[in-house]
């Protein structure tokens, strides 16, 4: 699949909005904007993964939900989630 900002902030609402146990509805896009990560996993590898250590492009995604602040990184290619409890997450890849 490949994604598009639009397409990877619906994904991310979604993917939130379950986490949560919310509607969908109550899950707001607070910003989208392109970024450099520092590697091919976002800065935001799950536990045991390796990736390549290059620059790479993508988006930042930033959500709000219950009064806080959620951060999903991605490109075309792949959609993560940054820093959920401790944790990151691929959604899409």
């Amino acid at each position: 699949m490949s994604l598009t900002p639009k397409t990877a902030v619906e994904i991310a609402r979604e993917d939130l909005a379950k986490r949560l146990k919310i509607d969908v509805s109550s899950v707001r896009e607070l910003s989208l904007a392109d970024r450099d990560f520092p590697d091919m996993a976002f800065g935001a590898p799950v536990d045991g993964e390796m990736s390549a250590q290059m620059i790479s492009s993508g988006w930042e995604i930033k959500l709000g939900a219950d009064g806080k602040t959620y951060e999903y990184r991605g490109d075309k290619y792949q959609l993560r989630l940054h820093n959920f409890d401790g944790a990151n997450y691929v959604i899409e890849s």
